[in-house]
């Protein structure tokens, strides 16, 4: 492994983060809407001493490269404002809301992985069988399904016709364990709390199967086709050729191997399915960080929308750099 080009890797990685921190700062401040009228909206009697004195609070009055430099250097003191409308620090929000999604996203890849893995190694093993066309016409109508329309047909199946499982937040009230980590399950199972563990689940399911489903519909069609392509090398051949069983060459020798490119699609998913959980947190009322984002940016708090991106960049840079360094450690055919 090169400790030059790990450098490089993240040397490269932090400037996405900063051209991304630069490119919503900037295109919060352009885009149509005023943080100062939509607060005032609504008052009776509005001056325009009271416009020019809630501009001068949230330091809106100041030149926009004053506004950057102060956003810039709060950033390196690990200040990131405060929200316009909560009037707390973000830094606390993000705290308080980041493990609801990290919780959702986590479970929702697990989904998609129990899902997927098995049904793309039957795709390949019966390459075109009636099994094959069958799950990759499945596949395609996941892959091709939004989100949204396929959490919608969840609550309509399971909350509004069958009644057996919830359609909004983590839990109810006076259900919630004492909080340790943040995570309600790995809390609930702290403090043996049976109920709030239960209840948590019965939360999570909805979400994280409308998060999960689509991916594991990728998930399986890499899986085949990178399945496919090592059934067919000769290694493969000569175990067969051995008298091993069907099973043994299958997950024994070839699913090893076709594992590999999931290193990949597993960092791949965990940021998009961090930031894709806005618009499932939206349709499940969930309590997470997307929320909290898409609340400010309609409301234009500036701050909350900064930090809250700046965060999802920095975990997806992290993951993608921990996956580049798995992936050259799990196949050592790759040289850096």
């Amino acid at each position: 492994m090169s400790i030059r080009y790990l450098i490089k890797r993240f040397l490269y990685l932090i400037g996405i983060v900063i051209f991304i921190t630069l490119f919503t700062f900037f295109i919060l401040r352009i885009s149509p809407g005023d943080p100062v009228d939509l607060m005032l909206r609504g008052e009776e009697e509005i001056t325009q001493e009271d416009i020019d004195r809630l501009t001068e609070q949230l330091g809106l009055d100041k030149p926009i490269h004053i506004q950057l430099y102060d956003f810039i250097s709060g950033v390196f003191r690990g200040e990131l404002g405060y929200s316009f409308y909560m009037k707390r620090p973000v830094w606390d929000l993000i705290k308080e809301r980041f493990p609801a999604t990290a919780e959702l996203a986590l479970v929702a890849m697990f989904i998609s992985f129990v899902i997927g893995v098995p049904i793309g190694i039957l795709a390949a093993v019966r390459h075109n069988s009636l099994w094959d066309r069958l799950i990759m016409g499945v596949n395609f109508l996941g892959i091709s399904m939004p989100g949204f329309w396929f959490a919608i047909l969840l609550m309509l199946f399971f909350s509004v016709y069958l009644g057996v499982l919830p359609t909004m937040g983590r839990s109810v009230y006076g259900s919630y364990p004492t909080t340790i980590t943040g995570f309600l399950i790995i809390d609930s199972i702290l403090t043996l709390n049976g109920h709030a563990l239960i209840t948590s689940l019965r939360h999570l399911i909805l979400p994280a199967l409308a998060l999960g489903m689509g991916y594991s519909a990728i998930i399986a069609r890499i899986l085949r086709s990178s399945m496919l392509e090592i059934l067919n090398q000769d290694y493969i051949n000569v175990a067969r050729s051995k008298g091993l069983t069907k099973r043994r060459v299958v997950y024994r020798h070839a699913l090893r191997n076709a594992l590999i490119p999931m290193i990949t699609v597993a960092g791949l998913e965990a940021g998009s399915r961090l930031g894709g959980s806005i618009v499932i947190e939206t349709v499940f009322s969930w309590p997470g960080l997307g929320n909290l984002i898409r609340g400010a940016i309609f409301a234009r708090d500036y701050p909350v929308v900064q930090a809250g991106v700046i965060f999802f960049a920095l975990v997806f840079v992290i993951v993608n750099l921990i996956v580049d360094i798995a992936y050259t450690l799990v196949d050592p055919r790759i040289r850096w």
